[in-house]
């Protein structure tokens, strides 16, 4: 499972980064914003493709998808994440998976080692060089049909870990490759959907770090999250 990541990235970098040539005009800026505990039912950058020019679009999405058919603009369960082993066949994301796939810019996620029955460490994880990335996400729009308003959303899709993760987790979100960006994007034939790139990630392009008891409280939000800590919790330099 992915319930929490992180980015420094603001709006330009990550506009640059996915080369989104449109981004969505919005009043208060503050979603773009650099976020280093990035927690569910959010506001969050996603880019997916524009549906008049079919340009990547920089956007504002909430994460935890609701299902278009939804009566209430409630799931039933959770919708943060949604697994690469049935995300074609799950009513909740298979419409989407179809034809509105997105990609959900980030430089970390943290998960949670299990430490004896009680304790859990978390870790931050991201890419040796530190770079940006993108989760494979996908995106839903829901309306309201007593007052006619709509609700975008989103989730990340999640497989098997790879060697690194799995000393930490069972699940890890799927990051796609730049080169796998329009392939994923692009709606492309329903019986021809990018099924093969929901895979994990090379483990000797990325790296792991404990960090902070700290990132656990969602209200937690500032760089030294994602500083490099030794068990005992003392910083490590």
């Amino acid at each position: 499972m992915c319930g929490r990541y992180g980015r420094r990235a603001d709006k330009q970098r990550i506009a640059e980064w996915m080369q989104a040539r449109k981004t969505n005009v919005f009043d208060d800026e503050t979603p773009f914003a650099p976020s280093f505990n990035v927690a569910p039912q959010t506001f969050q950058p996603v880019v997916r493709l524009d549906r008049e020019t079919g340009e990547r679009e920089l956007t504002i999405l909430r994460w935890g998808l609701i299902p278009y058919w939804s009566k209430d603009g409630k799931p039933n369960f959770s919708t943060i994440n949604a697994k690469a082993e049935t995300v074609v066949t799950s009513p909740a994301y298979r419409d989407a998976m179809k034809r509105r796939r997105c990609l959900v810019p980030a430089e970390w996620f943290y998960e949670w080692k299990k430490e004896g029955e009680k304790k859990k460490q978390p870790f931050a994880i991201g890419m040796k060089d530190g770079s940006l990335f993108a989760f494979a996400g996908l995106w839903e729009r829901w309306k309201d049909k007593t007052t006619g308003q709509t609700l975008e959303t989103y989730t990340i899709i999640t497989t098997d870990p790879n060697e690194l993760v799995e000393s930490i987790h069972d699940r890890m979100p799927v990051i796609l490759k730049p080169q796998d960006y329009d392939r994923w994007l692009e709606p492309g034939e329903p019986s021809h959907l990018p099924v093969d790139l929901l895979r994990p990630f090379p483990a000797d392009e990325m790296k792991a770090w404990p960090v902070g008891a700290r990132v656990g409280n969602v209200q937690n939000n500032d760089p030294s999250l994602v500083e490099p800590q030794d068990l005992s919790g003392s910083l490590k330099f």
